[in-house]
């Protein structure tokens, strides 16, 4: 089993993107409801948060609450809520600790009152660190996101503060609830699904897909450290030749 240890300080992802998965079918192999594997998944997020603090990477974003998540049935997306405002209120010295910085991508303006004030309390108490930034995606889809970034650029240009001329891919991401994270270079997806699921689909045009069975509240450091590994040993050509590379 892989530790820590083995990764290479030198060629490490400056950002990684989980999609954590499979929360529902861990509890229902157990004979759970789905509740109990949202509560277990909560140590894989607080075990994967340390590792890569430890590992100093830069940026670290969960896909924590899609906007499509609020089809869910009441009672999951309340327990779910819950559960974020308790992780929120207890690891706020964690975060501290390890000098993270908490931020938050998606329409979180939407979220209960008591997530959204926890929420941005923790994110206010965080910002002067300058270690790992930490960015939770709640009642967030890539979807939204970009077309919340066209209707805005559209009407800088029926305003001309912008020329049709002028926009580019810096103008497009200036634009986007993400713009302040760099492109996703990892992407993990537990609970061996292998689809995106509407995040971040601008963030992760040249990313690495890293698609593994384990359902997420299975999650461990080993884990994450065999998809940086997997990740360490590809060859990112951004669209050139191993030769240009070369």
């Amino acid at each position: 089993m892989h530790t820590l240890e083995d990764v290479d300080k030198e060629k490490l992802p400056q950002h990684v993107a989980i999609i954590m998965d499979g929360n529902g079918r861990w509890a229902k192999q157990r004979g759970k409801i789905r509740m109990f594997g949202h509560e277990n998944g909560v140590e894989s997020v607080n075990q994967t948060v340390e590792s890569c603090a430890k590992l100093q990477i830069p940026f670290l974003t969960l896909y924590a609450f899609s906007t499509e998540n609020w089809n869910r049935p009441k009672t999951e997306i309340d327990t779910l809520m819950r559960l974020l405002v308790n992780a929120l209120k207890r690891e706020l010295k964690t975060l501290n600790k390890h000098n993270i910085r908490l931020r938050a991508i998606g329409k979180i303006d939407t979220l209960p009152k008591k997530v959204y004030k926890e929420l941005t309390e923790v994110m206010s108490k965080t910002e002067n660190n300058s270690g790992m930034t930490l960015t939770l995606a709640l009642s967030y889809g890539s979807r939204e996101e970009i077309k919340t970034a066209v209707q805005e650029i559209a009407t800088k240009v029926k305003n001309n503060i912008i020329s049709p001329e002028n926009i580019d891919e810096t103008v497009i991401n200036t634009h986007l609830y993400a713009h302040f994270l760099p492109d996703v270079d990892l992407l993990i997806r537990t609970s061996g699904e292998c689809r995106i699921s509407n995040f971040l689909l601008w963030q992760i045009a040249y990313a690495e897909l890293y698609f593994i069975d384990v359902f997420w509240p299975d999650f461990r450091e080993n884990h994450l450290v065999e998809a940086i590994l997997s990740y360490q040993n590809r060859e990112r050509r951004f669209g050139k030749t191993s030769e240009q590379l070369n």
